[in-house]
């Protein structure tokens, strides 16, 4: 079988079919739009890092009982598109399954977790609204290691490896979600 090109808009809607319309469909679009402005900011390849958030988590729901199969399985469904090997790579490597070794694979590694981590600081905030949270505002919750306690912090701080700084890091992904604000509903 020829391999064949998978579109934003396809790819959107596989990630509806096999997710759904809830929360985790949030968490994947703020992923996306998070990899987004990470790669404007490092003048990467956008699409490709857009896709690879958008995809990260398409197996979720199928593999949430058996985390060791997670990403296994979004590789088969994926297997038949032309995607860069690269895109698969970071998605295999965003939960530990194998070693980030690329600017990719550490930025989706740090990412995921940022989203979950930002989303319960807008939450936290007196007015619950993303755009009101500031850089002092998310490093204050960011010490505090009981404060969404799900959002690892090691992974979190991986974005060293990329050049940035946890306080820039979470300003970069906060603004990529400012961009669907109407979307998370915060």
């Amino acid at each position: 079988m020829t391999p064949v090109e998978l579109t934003r808009s396809e790819a959107y809607d596989l990630v509806v079919e096999k997710i759904g319309v809830n929360n985790l469909l949030k968490h994947i679009l703020s992923v996306e739009v998070g990899m987004r402005r990470l790669a404007e900011y490092f003048d990467e390849d956008v699409e490709l890092w857009g896709m690879t958030g958008l995809l990260h988590d398409l197996d979720y729901n199928e593999t949430k009982e058996d985390a060791d199969r997670h990403t296994f399985v979004t590789e088969s469904w994926l297997a038949k598109y032309n995607l860069p090997v690269e895109m698969i790579h970071a998605i295999r490597a965003h939960p530990g399954h194998i070693p980030c070794v690329s600017k990719l694979d550490y930025a989706l590694y740090a990412v995921d977790p940022a989203t979950g981590f930002i989303v319960a600081c807008a939450l936290m905030h007196p007015s619950k609204k993303l755009a009101s949270i500031d850089r002092d505002f998310m490093l204050r919750r960011f010490a505090e290691k009981r404060f969404a306690a799900g959002a690892t912090r090691e992974n979190i701080e991986a974005c060293s490896n990329i050049g940035l700084e946890v306080g820039e890091f979470l300003d970069l992904i906060k603004e990529g979600m400012l961009t669907i604000v109407d979307q998370l509903k915060l």
